[in-house]
């Protein structure tokens, strides 16, 4: 307590501020709760479709027509995330955003310090295919560096829900775009 303050003055203000703390602070969580309550539902962010990797379409290894020897490879990649997010859309539609993450190496035989690398997204509804686009990610290889992390642009898409359906009941795979020959190489060399 100040000097310049009476003591039977420091006890008063004391006591009001232990009353004041008593009082404010529930009503300051009831209110909190209270408009929690009130809240709409559609505030909190909807279920989001499942995401997937294709097990085989995960990893991308691409040789020069030599052959499949390690001095051979022009670029390897993989899939390492696919951060993705939901919010309520319009009426009846979430809308989704995600994002496709990839480390990829350079091969040896590579001669340039880039390369164009082919994946897709596939939106699919039970057994039933909805939509797969196709997309090409840049990258570029800085120099004495050959091993980058790079990420696509923003990927949206729009999914129709109703009460009985929600954004959950549809799957997202995400997979390199590969030649029958990338594919049965990483069949052949998939870890055990």
């Amino acid at each position: 307590m100040p000097s310049w303050m009476p003591r039977s003055t420091g006890t008063l203000l004391a006591r009001q501020m232990i009353a004041f703390t008593r009082t404010a602070i529930p009503a300051a969580v009831m209110t909190v709760v209270l408009l929690a309550a009130c809240s709409r539902p559609d505030q909190f962010a909807p279920a989001c479709p499942e995401l997937k990797l294709l097990n085989d379409g995960a990893d991308l290894a691409r040789f020069n027509e030599r052959g499949q020897d390690v001095t051979d490879l022009l670029v390897s990649a993989r899939i390492s995330a696919v951060p993705a997010s939901c919010e309520a859309g319009s009426r009846g539609k979430v809308n989704a955003t995600m994002r496709v993450v990839m480390v990829a190496s350079r091969g040896p035989a590579l001669p340039e310090r880039s390369a164009q690398v082919p994946y897709f997204v596939t939106v699919m509804d039970g057994q039933r295919v909805l939509q797969q686009k196709d997309y090409v990610m840049p990258v570029s290889f800085p120099p004495n560096v050959d091993q980058v992390t790079v990420a696509s642009d923003d990927i949206m898409m729009e999914f129709p829900v109703t009460p009985e359906k929600s954004a959950a009941a549809y799957t997202i795979f995400v997979s390199f775009r590969l030649t029958p020959q990338q594919l049965q190489y990483n069949r052949r060399n998939a870890p055990p």
